[in-house]
C-alpha cells in the first residue's frame, strides 16, 4: 500500500495550513489552520482577529493563547471534520485528495504532534483518518 507520510511539496494541499476558502459557522477563513483555531473560542471579535491574520502560524500561536470553549476537547474532532469537508468543496482540492487513490494519509511531523499526526513513529494521527475518511465519503 502507499503511504503519504508528508503533507509539504507535492502533497502540501493536505495541510492544514494550505491556503484555501474554508467557512466555518457563517465567516470564511483563509485555511482550516485558521478556521480550527477560530472555533476554540466562540467571541466573534476573536473570529474576526483570526481570519484577518494572513499566516497560519500566525492563526496557531494566536489560538494556543486563547480561553478554550468549555467542551473543546469533546468537539474538536467532529469541528475538524467539518472542517475538511469544507475545504474539499473546492473541485481542484477535491480532484487532488481523490488522485492520492488509496494511500494512506500519515500528517508526519517533526513539532511533537502525536495527536493529529505522527512524530518518530508514534502517534495517532487523527488528521490523517479523518483526510481518509472525507476521501471515502466522496469517491
Amino acid at each position: 500500500m502507499q503511504v503519504i507520510d508528508s503533507f509539504r511539496g507535492e502533497y502540501g494541499f493536505l495541510s492544514n495550513f494550505h491556503k484555501c476558502k474554508v467557512e466555518f459557522e457563517g465567516m470564511i477563513y483563509p485555511s482550516v489552520e485558521h478556521a480550527f483555531q477560530a472555533a476554540k473560542n466562540p467571541d466573534p471579535e476573536y473570529r474576526k482577529s483570526i481570519a484577518a491574520v494572513g499566516s497560519p502560524v500566525t492563526a496557531k500561536r494566536m489560538g494556543k493563547k486563547t480561553a478554550l470553549r468549555p467542551d473543546w476537547e469533546e468537539v474538536k474532532e467532529g469541528i475538524m471534520y467539518e472542517l475538511l469537508k469544507s475545504k474539499f468543496t473546492d473541485p481542484g482540492l477535491l480532484d487532488k485528495l481523490i488522485d492520492t487513490g488509496s494511500a494512506e494519509l500519515i500528517e508526519g511531523n517533526n513539532h511533537w504532534d502525536r495527536y493529529w499526526g505522527v512524530c518518530r513513529g508514534e502517534g495517532l494521527n487523527k488528521l490523517g483518518k479523518l483526510l481518509m475518511r472525507v476521501r471515502e465519503e466522496v469517491k
